[in-house]
Order: C-alpha cells, then sequence, then structure tokens
C-alpha cells in the first residue's frame, strides 16, 4: 500500500513539473505584439496558475539580480538562446527534479541525486556547443559577409550603411552581429568597441581583422575595399588550413568521444537490465570509493583528451 501511495504521488510531482516547464517556460505565444498593446482597453484576465508561474519566474529573477546568475544574458546570447536568465533557470531547475526523480524511480536515490545534480552541468555543456556551432557558422559566413561589404563600399555607401546592408542580407549570426553593431553606434558606442565586442564574443580573431581594417581606414583613410579584399584573400587560405586540420583531427575527436561515451553507456545499460548489479556500487564504502575514483579518472582523461584533440589557430 505505502509503495502504490509513493508510486501515486511521485506521479502527480511529474505531471505537475511537466505543466510548469510548460506553462511557465514553454508557454505558447500567439502573438508578437501583447495583448495589452493590440487591445489598450481590454484587461485579460490570467488564471491562478499562470500567476503563481509567474511568481516563480519573477521570483527566480529577484534572487538572481542583475547579473543572471550561472546562466547570464551574455552566455544565453552567445549560445543563441532567446530566453532570460530567470526562465532558463526555472526550467533547469523543473529539468533537475524531473530527472532526480525518474533516476530514484527506475534505479537507486544515488544514482537519482546523481542525475538531479549533473542536470545543471549538462545544461551549461549544451550552451558551450551551442556557442561553439554558433561561433562556427559566423566563421563560416565571414566570406560572403566581407564581398557584401566590399560590394557595399564599392556602390559608393558609407562603412556603417555597408555593415547595415550586410547584416540585412545575411543569416544568422552573422546578421544578428551586424545588425547589434550598427544600433550601438546609433545609440553612442564607438565603432570600433562595437566591432571588438564581435570578435571577443565570437571569438573570431579573423573578424578583429576586419575591425582592425575599418578603423585604419578611418583614420588614415585609403581604399577600404581594396584592403579588405587582401583581408579576404587572406581569410581564405587560413580556412583552407583549418579544414584540412579539422579533417586530419576529425578521428582522434570521434576515439574521444566514444570512449568518453562508452563506460556511461554500459552502466545505464547494466543497470537497466539488471537494477542490482550496480548497487555494489554504491551501497559498500568499497564501491562508492571506486565510484568516485573512477569518476576522477574520468574527467582527468576526458579533459586530456580535449586539449589533445583541439587545436588552436
Amino acid at each position: 500500500m505505502g509503495t502504490t501511495a509513493f508510486l501515486i504521488l511521485a506521479i502527480a510531482l511529474c505531471f505537475g513539473a511537466l505543466l510548469l516547464l510548460f506553462f511557465v517556460v514553454l508557454k505558447p505565444r500567439f502573438g508578437a505584439i501583447p495583448v495589452d498593446r493590440r487591445r489598450p482597453d481590454a484587461n485579460p484576465e490570467e488564471s491562478s496558475f499562470s500567476r503563481v508561474s509567474q511568481s516563480v519566474v519573477d521570483g527566480m529573477g529577484g534572487v538572481l539580480g542583475k547579473s543572471g546568475g550561472p546562466y547570464n544574458r551574455d552566455l544565453l546570447y552567445n549560445a543563441g538562446v532567446k530566453m532570460a536568465p530567470a526562465d532558463f533557470t526555472v526550467m533547469v531547475t523543473v529539468a533537475a527534479f524531473l530527472a532526480g526523480l525518474f533516476g530514484t524511480l527506475l534505479t537507486n536515490p544515488v544514482i537519482g541525486t546523481l542525475l538531479g545534480v549533473a542536470t545543471p552541468f549538462m545544461a551549461r555543456l549544451v550552451l558551450a556547443i551551442r556557442t561553439d556551432k554558433r561561433r562556427g557558422k559566423f566563421e563560416a559566413q565571414l566570406i560572403d559577409t566581407i564581398m557584401m561589404l566590399i560590394g557595399g563600399l564599392r556602390a559608393g555607401h558609407s562603412v556603417m550603411r555597408s555593415i547595415e546592408a550586410a547584416g540585412l542580407e545575411s543569416e544568422t549570426p552573422t546578421s544578428d552581429e551586424l545588425r547589434r553593431v550598427v544600433n550601438e553606434t546609433r545609440i553612442g558606442k564607438d565603432a570600433r568597441q562595437a566591432l571588438e565586442e564581435v570578435a571577443d564574443r565570437m571569438d573570431s580573431e579573423d573578424f578583429r581583422w576586419i575591425g582592425q581594417a575599418i578603423q585604419i581606414n578611418r583614420e588614415v583613410g585609403g581604399d577600404l575595399a581594396e584592403v579588405l579584399e587582401q583581408v579576404a584573400g587572406t581569410i581564405r587560405e587560413r580556412s583552407q588550413i583549418k579544414g584540412q586540420v579539422r579533417s586530419l583531427s576529425a578521428e582522434g575527436k570521434m576515439s574521444a568521444m566514444v570512449l568518453m561515451a562508452m563506460p556511461v553507456a554500459v552502466a545505464i545499460m547494466l543497470t537497466v537490465i539488471n537494477p542490482g548489479y550496480m548497487n555494489v556500487f554504491v551501497e559498500g564504502p568499497v564501491g562508492i570509493t571506486m565510484m568516485v575514483v573512477s569518476l576522477v579518472m574520468f574527467i582527468i582523461g576526458g579533459f586530456w583528451m580535449n586539449r589533445t584533440v583541439k587545436i588552436k589557430f
């Protein structure tokens, strides 16, 4: 009877967490314009659940403050996640609770606790992967961006007008970054600082060259289109070398991924097939010590392989 009641309570908590995740973080937006702007005289009534969920998000925002906590605005922006830090933190918190609950129900409390604790770190890992992909797309679009800048300059446009035109014609993330440069310069920020911040956010040494070329042209004059052509040629040669290095290191990266995923996959498979088989690692001091040592060696080995196959240009 006690087990049945516990299972019913666990299912109810899971269902409530899913509802909170949907209505707080993934709530549908039926229009780009808020209701109070489309219907100024209307005063839409919010449900009790909506008020509670909004209170949770507001409370999280008050706890995090202006810094945004571990998932601040800069981190989310660089990853291409268009969410407020409070919303994302609530989503990660709910996901951690669900992971811990399901891990406890399917295996044991120790595994459930580990899954719950690991969820925020997995969220940071996902953001880091998204950031790397976004930066890779920016690098891949850089040659086309330079060509659009050159075309705008040769058509007689100013530098900022050429950047604005390139931002309108480019794809994400180049369009987002160039439009941000234009908007920041319009409100008074120095163009050199805006371009440097783009290079820092995208971790792009090539784009930093473009910013330096634009700044030198603003100070001493000259044919900026010709300078950008030479920069484009250098970047194109660097891109070819980068492609060759990536192709040569792809095998090492794949081997590192397989070696890192294999022990985790085997442990999960054994836990699902025979739940009692892995209890020796969580019930006695010897098993816990072996688990901790294995985890430390796992982290050291993963870091070592990552440094080995990661080539800096």
